[in-house]
């Protein structure tokens, strides 16, 4: 005889066995409920002037931490370098090993560390970083675990020094970039709200204006810049978020300045000690222009350069295939070239290669006159690092002169740099043609305070020309010229605390500008060009007739459409058929009247719940369904007209960050239009055949 009771007992134990484990790992519910509702409500409150203040305050203060330690450690590295070149005697062979080795094992060690975490990590980030505020998704670029990699690959590459002369602007734009998408999935799980893509976007655009700030201590510029560089199109309700989160950073960076006892109070990165009682005559303001027409011209050069030999060392069977297979074997080989020219002993000794990078910028924009100066001709022995007022002698040669030196420098600087360039590891490239500029700029204020010592009005009271001055304007005008950006003018002001300059560089700015735009696209255009990214090239040209061609012209005519009485057979041909991620669907077979469209994910899941009509008949699935009565159909909120212009196409795609919109004609539809056709439909109007 059976007895269910006892039959149930096991189970009945089991689940109290269970009860009690939770509650062994649970204790005090209510205390747990009553501290949950706590938090609930600070969270409420603290909310209630938007979560976005506080997760840009972090961004802010988080990137400038990083970038602060990132130059502390660079700085204990470089003076290692310093101490093991000094140590090393006066054996040539022993000093030659010092100065090229070092580098050389940093800057293998930074691409072999940062490419064997991930690919992402090497070059500014920048122009992908482009790419992807348009609307393109580049997989795993701004994922966290990038983060460290290219934080060490950067630090590394900085503690190289000017031997390889690169920096870390646009490193740090790309590092910012990739906390805010961090910190923009950990806001959506806080607030419990559905991930949005403007949100994402709206941190990522306060990112770019954080990166430059950390670097320069200059939230203002920080953001004009990354808005030039960066954007096409920009909305105002996002301005104040790069200015908050820009401000943080530089007070933070800033702050840490001070604790670190490097600096008694909050000041400018680069203070400089120009006059400003009388900083710059009116005639001068021709030469300013001059310079901006140079800084253009070399612009130019510069930037078709730099975009002809990173092709060419893709295209090349040999480079192609080292950075292809072994990239930290290609690092090495450039660096020891670049270390090997800058020799102190050797050519170095022309270009001042003991010098650091921010040193440089501190000698350029010295307030004194060198050929005015009579100093010992000899180069002094010891490296600098002693007298900051001593670091213009690093200039000086028995065998050259002030603007031998600077020529020299210009000369050797300009192909180094753009090979420089083609290193596969983490680096910005701002910094260093802002120091170039900033040569140029100090070479033509050297001649002209050559030819007018007395200034350039003979009469009345002595006002001598400061070449510092001109070292700011060139600067700023060089870096904008190939940036195409004139917010440097402002960059420069606040990075030096000087104001007195500020028309006369941006007149140089504008001047230079000028020209570039109208020769060459920008630095990180040209960079998108060379590597290929989905990008829509600008429209220019005021000559190219961007209105008269129209869609129709260039639009792609065949498209895989569904009707809404499609069933299990037309959807799995139609997904056969293209690999889009949505498909435009239309009234009927007949009637090709748009409606709306569907989603891939959707399709999918379409066909994965209905029975294939050959299946045996044993499944368990729906045997009939349509496509308009199981999926949900989307409206279609924007569709071109066969007579939409180029140029208004152009300026929707890129307003609206669009990837792909259906052209109708009279609402039937005739054809769609991506970023692929629009981009092949610009090139062929620039370049007809």
């Amino acid at each position: 005889m059976e007895h269910p009771v006892p039959r149930g007992l096991p189970e009945e134990k089991d689940e109290e066995r269970v009860l009690v484990s939770e509650q062994s790992w649970r204790p005090c519910p209510k205390a747990r409920r009553r501290l949950r509702g706590c938090l609930e409500w600070v969270k409420r409150q603290l909310f209630r002037v938007g979560e976005d203040w506080y997760f840009l305050f972090i961004l802010g203060v988080l990137m400038a931490t990083v970038s602060f330690m990132v130059d502390l450690v660079v700085s204990r590295l470089y003076e290692a370098h310093r101490w093991l070149y000094r140590e090393v005697g006066d054996i040539l062979v022993l000093k030659y090993l010092s100065w090229t080795m070092y580098p050389t094992a940093l800057a293998a060690f930074s691409t072999g560390f940062s490419q064997s975490i991930t690919p992402h990590s090497g070059g500014s980030g920048v122009p992908e970083l482009k790419v992807i505020l348009t609307g393109v998704v580049l997989e795993d670029y701004l994922a966290i675990q990038n983060f460290g990699a290219k934080v060490v690959g950067l630090t590394c590459t900085l503690a190289c020094g000017s031997t390889v002369f690169l920096g870390k602007v646009g490193a740090f734009v790309h590092l910012s970039s990739m906390a805010a998408a961090y910190l923009g999935k950990m806001r959506t799980s806080v607030t419990r709200e559905y991930e949005n893509k403007f949100k994402q976007n709206e941190m990522l655009v306060a990112a770019q204006a954080v990166g430059v700030a950390t670097v320069f201590g200059a939230p203002i510029s920080g953001v004009l810049f990354s808005i030039e560089v960066m954007s096409s199109h920009f909305a105002v309700r996002d301005y104040w978020r790069g200015f908050f989160a820009a401000t943080c950073a530089a007070v933070m960076f800033r702050l840490l300045a001070v604790f670190n006892s490097e600096q008694e109070s909050i000041a400018a990165i680069y203070k400089s000690d120009l006059r400003i009682d009388f900083p710059f005559d009116l005639l001068e303001t021709f030469f300013f222009a001059v310079l901006g027409a140079v800084c253009g011209l070399l612009g130019c050069a510069y930037l078709f350069c730099q975009r002809w030999l990173l092709a060419a060392v893709r295209e090349n069977q040999l480079t192609a295939k080292l950075l292809a297979t072994d990239k930290p074997v290609y690092t090495v080989l450039v660096v020891l070239l670049l270390a090997s020219i800058t020799f102190p002993p050797g050519l170095g000794q022309l270009m001042a290669s003991r010098l650091t990078m921010k040193e440089y910028l501190t000698t350029l924009f010295d307030n004194r006159t060198w050929g005015a100066l009579a100093p010992n001709t000899s180069s002094p022995a010891d490296p600098p690092g002693g007298d900051p007022g001593g670091l213009w002698l690093e200039w000086c040669h028995p065998s050259a002169t002030i603007f031998g030196t600077l020529a020299f420098f210009l000369l050797m600087k300009f192909w180094m740099l753009i090979l420089a360039t083609t290193l596969p590891l983490p680096a910005g490239y701002f910094m260093p043609i802002f120091i170039y500029g900033a040569a140029i700029g100090r070479l033509l204020g050297e001649t002209v305070a050559w030819l007018f010592p007395r200034g350039l009005r003979s009469e009345g009271d002595l006002r001598p020309v400061i070449p510092g001055g001109y070292a700011l304007a060139g600067a700023a005008a060089f870096s904008g010229s190939v940036t195409h950006a004139i917010s440097t003018a402002l960059l420069v002001c606040e990075a030096t605390g000087h104001l007195s300059h500020v028309l006369p560089v941006v007149l140089a700015v504008l001047v230079a500008n000028a020209i570039t735009q109208k020769h060459q696209p920008s630095f990180y255009d040209g960079t998108i060009i060379v590597k290929k990214l989905p990008y829509l090239p600008p429209i220019r040209s005021r000559h190219m007739a961007s209105y008269q061609v129209v869609v129709e012209e260039f639009m792609e005519h065949r498209v895989v459409a569904l009707a809404k009485g499609d069933g299990f057979e037309e959807v799995l041909v139609a997904l056969d058929a293209s690999a889009d991620a949505e498909y435009p669907v239309v009234e009927g077979t007949g009637s090709p009247t748009l409606v709306g469209t569907v989603r891939r994910a959707q399709l999918v899941t379409f066909l994965q719940s209905h029975k294939h009509p050959q299946a045996p008949p044993g499944e368990k699935l729906a045997a009939a369904g349509t496509l308009g009565d199981n999926c949900a159909i989307e409206p279609v909120m924007l569709q071109f007209s066969p007579w939409t212009s180029l140029h208004q196409a152009h300026h929707l795609f890129e307003l609206l960050k669009l990837q792909r919109i259906f052209v109708t004609r009279f609402g039937e539809l005739v054809g769609a239009v991506s970023r692929v056709e629009l981009r092949r439909a610009i090139e062929e109007l620039a370049n007809p055949k």
